[in-house]
């Protein structure tokens, strides 16, 4: 049977880690890959079991390269677990028996998200597959998508049909944290591609968004906290236009500055 290595990415994940150890137990290692936690993290991993190795984080590509870096002489499939997400026993062990199929380089795992304590299924956020299972030496994660990686493969993908539970935002608070952090950097990417915008894009866009959340993506069937966050993807597309705007009009009036906008 091939050698299997759960790998979970961590940074200050001290509520999370100890049950997402636990989950992945099944595999024939777990490490934890660690970008130097300030709190319990790491001892907490350890004491569940979990051989803990730290690398300084630049961003989620590099970081999950580094890890296939680290483990390619030791093992012949990964496992990419977050520490927010937890392996059913299901997802065990059909991850055991693909692992076994010919010809396969990656499996991408559907998530069930949890938003706020709610599953939720429409809008986007089902089946928010994940290329996560990967046969080492024939995968890797394209560096220059710094966030929402992407990884390249060398062989086959296949879909797996059991799923990963993710804990994904606790409350509005984390949603809005991070989705702060998401808009900037596709403004950022916007702007390198030489993109300004237009009076109508701070209409049109938010519009668009909530409609292709709420109507095309069928957030509708949550109800009104599909209709909730809709909204509140709509808010952060204007807030994405914002940021491009300022970005633009810095350059437009120091051409020789570099940009640097605050979130």
């Amino acid at each position: 049977m091939p050698h299997l290595t759960a790998i979970i990415l961590t940074y200050n994940e001290e509520r999370h880690i100890t049950a997402c150890v636990a989950s992945v137990q099944f595999a024939d290692a777990v490490i934890v890959f660690d970008s130097h936690s300030q709190d319990n993290t790491v001892k907490l991993a350890e004491n569940a079991g979990a051989q803990v190795i730290q690398n300084t984080f630049e961003n989620y590509a590099q970081q999950r390269n580094a890890a296939l870096e680290a483990v390619k002489s030791i093992t012949d499939w990964v496992l990419f677990v977050d520490a927010d997400e937890r392996v059913t026993p299901e997802l065990a062990d059909e991850v055991r028996q693909v692992i076994e199929l010919p010809g396969y380089a990656g499996w991408c795992v559907p998530r069930h998200n949890y938003i706020f304590g709610k599953l939720t299924l429409g809008g986007g956020w089902y089946p928010d597959c994940q290329m996560r299972l990967l046969k080492v030496g024939q995968a890797y994660f394209d560096p220059t998508r710094h966030v929402h990686e992407v990884a390249v493969l060398d062989g086959d993908a296949g879909l797996m049909r059991h799923h990963f539970v993710h804990y994904n935002y606790d409350d509005a608070r984390q949603f809005h944290q991070k989705q702060r952090k998401y808009i900037a950097y596709d403004a950022q990417i916007l702007f390198q591609r030489g993109v300004c915008p237009r009076f109508h894009n701070f209409i049109l866009q938010p519009l668009r968004q909530f409609w292709w959340r709420f109507v095309t993506l069928k957030a509708y069937r949550d109800g009104l906290h599909g209709l909730r966050l809709s909204v509140y993807m709509g808010f952060y597309e204007w807030v994405k236009y914002r940021l491009l705007a300022q970005m633009c009009q810095q350059k437009r009036g120091e051409k020789n500055t570099p940009v640097d906008v605050d979130v």
